[in-house]
């Protein structure tokens, strides 16, 4: 499985970005891997962000819920990350993420990474 980030950008506090994660490889399958956001900033540990089971089943850390949104379309193999109202503290390298199992990635474990994309917000 490869995963390839993008969208990632600088902007102001309280603008919006929307990130993207192109999945493939002849093992992906939409019907079998559950993907995340991950993020981390220098000096920090990697948070989860999102997550997102093979039935649209979501979950969020609390630091996002609200302002975030996590969606899949399986017609494309995307996976995507819509951000509004983004705060300087959201600055950070955002990673996106696969597994087959939903438990593992939310507690923070995937098994298929992309390369990530840098956010930054001022």
């Amino acid at each position: 499985v490869q995963l390839v980030e993008s969208g990632g950008g600088s902007v102001q506090a309280g603008e919006s970005l929307r990130l993207s994660c192109a999945a493939s490889g002849y093992t992906y399958r939409s019907s079998r891997h559950c993907m995340a956001w991950f993020r981390q900033a220098p000096e920090k540990k990697r948070e989860e962000v999102a997550a997102i089971d093979t039935n649209g089943r979501t979950t969020y850390s609390d630091s996002v819920k609200g302002r975030f949104t996590i969606y899949r379309d399986n017609a494309k193999n995307t996976l995507y990350l819509q951000m509004n109202s983004l705060k300087p503290e959201d600055t950070a390298m955002y990673y996106c993420a696969a597994d087959t199992s939903f438990s593992a990635m939310v507690a923070g474990w995937a098994n298929y990474w992309g390369q990530g994309t840098q956010v930054t917000v001022s």
